[in-house]
């Protein structure tokens, strides 16, 4: 049976204890659909009782295994093209000697959105480059990592990209591509918790944090890009979905265009 609404709460709480992410009441179906065959496989005959296990100490790897199944969200590439574009004008004016430049996919889930960036800094950026991408789920992070994909999730692949960064699945991959390993072995993928410390991270020259923002209460919301302004650099950039804003969430930030910010002490320090 599904969770009752007082066990859901519960679930809620736990959830945003460790992730930050909220999940709204209409999620409860989201929470039954995904965890159903874990009490099932445990033998595990009602949500209470997988709750208990999970906050016992004979439950973290449990628990880890319950948040990735709840917070994993789907994703494809080239999503919101528009961004894809600014970025691409973007790299036509940096500098074409210079320190590398640095850019952060901060929720990269399965991987779309970090190989799609990194296409672009291969085709359109003109000194090196690096690339980070990260995600609360260890395990999309390892499915990221090999760079294989269903054809079905790769239509929006731009053609030059398609055929010069991905290679088709033959035999029992047919029906998939991968990413050509010049460009896996470009990302850094690593799991990493953005409710965590994130001391040793550096500074980037572009961070994209976008749907993920939309699962955070405005108090994370804040903590979160309150810690994601320390790692961007004086003149980067913040890229959040067309469907977030951070307008009276963050005075860290000033908006470029819609869902694209700079730091606000970098606008200050111009208008002297």
């Amino acid at each position: 049976m599904p969770p009752s609404d007082k066990t859901f709460t519960r679930y809620q709480d736990l959830i945003k204890l460790h992730t930050g992410i909220y999940l709204p009441p209409h999620k409860k179906t989201l929470l039954h659909s995904r965890l159903s065959k874990r009490l099932f496989v445990s033998a595990i005959a009602s949500y209470d009782e997988y709750f208990d296990w999970l906050v016992s100490s004979a439950g973290e790897s449990e628990l880890q295994v319950a948040l990735e199944l709840v917070t994993t969200n789907e994703t494809y590439f080239f999503r919101e093209p528009a961004h894809f574009e600014f970025i691409k004008e973007l790299l036509d004016k940096q500098p074409k000697s210079g320190e590398r430049f640095s850019a952060w996919s901060a929720a990269s889930s399965s991987g779309e959105e970090a190989y799609s960036l990194a296409m672009v800094l291969q085709a359109y950026c003109f000194k090196p480059w690096e690339l980070l991408a990260s995600d609360i789920n260890s395990s999309v992070i390892s499915e990221a990592k090999k760079g294989i994909y269903i054809n079905q999730r790769t239509s929006k692949i731009p053609p030059e990209f398609l055929n010069k960064y991905c290679r088709k699945g033959v035999g029992k991959f047919q029906g998939y591509l991968r990413i050509v390993p010049e460009l896996r072995n470009k990302v850094k993928f690593d799991t990493l918790n953005l409710m965590s410390t994130l001391q040793d991270l550096g500074k980037f020259d572009l961070i994209l944090i976008r749907n993920v923002m939309i699962y955070f209460d405005d108090e994370t919301r804040e903590a979160i890009l309150r810690k994601l302004s320390k790692h961007l650099k004086p003149s980067g950039w913040l890229f959040v979905s067309h469907s977030e804003s951070l307008h009276g969430v963050s005075g860290d930030y000033y908006s470029i265009k819609p869902s694209i910010y700079r730091l606000a002490a970098y606008r200050d320090e111009h208008r002297n």
